[in-house]
């Protein structure tokens, strides 16, 4: 059974989005061993998890950074299989993507138990709301930017019950960022 992963990066003040959706922020907190650890997980990834906001703004980035500097993290967002969650959204022009209009805990469910490479899910924390209520993340991995962003939407939004994490790891990296990864205790 392949595990599902979070990963993001948020400010100290747990939002990884600004007002109107911004995330320019992140390219502040971008390094070369954010790129590293990119690589990484692109190499380990199985299929990315988007919700349909998250989506958008990715599709609308990295097509075009294919042929820039982030051309190596670009590979991997634009080759690898990405399945997206819309209610309102059917079709994509962005590569290997495949839409749902149905309930993700059932679909992630059933892609886990595929088996393969782990699936990563970013941004989309109203995608991640049922996902961590079902009880779905295997691990949580989360960069935490040096600086608090006031206002914009928080990775983790409520939910019912408790969830007991054990630390993985914590890595300090280069710009002041902190990696930390926790797994669910079950």
């Amino acid at each position: 059974m392949r595990k599902l992963i979070m990963w993001n990066l948020m400010g100290l003040d747990g939002r990884f989005e600004g007002p109107g959706h911004d995330i320019s922020w992140m390219a502040d907190a971008w390094s070369e061993d954010m790129e590293a650890l990119s690589m990484q997980q692109g190499e380990a990834m199985g299929a990315m998890v988007f919700g349909r906001r998250t989506h958008d703004l990715m599709a609308s980035h990295w097509p075009a950074a294919a042929d820039g500097p982030e051309a190596n993290v670009a590979y991997f967002m634009n080759t690898l299989p990405k399945y997206v969650f819309s209610r309102t959204v059917e079709h994509s022009d962005w590569s290997n993507v495949t839409m749902f209009n149905t309930d993700p805990v059932a679909e992630i469910t059933r892609l886990k138990a595929e088996g393969g490479k782990d699936l990563y899910l970013f941004g989309s924390a109203d995608l991640a709301r049922p996902l961590i209520e079902a009880d779905l993340f295997d691990e949580y991995r989360i960069g935490i930017a040096p600086l608090l962003l006031g206002e914009g939407v928080p990775l983790f939004k409520q939910w019912a019950g408790r969830r007991k994490l054990s630390l993985l790891e914590a890595r300090p990296m280069k710009k002041d960022v902190v990696l930390l990864r926790y797994a669910r205790v079950r």
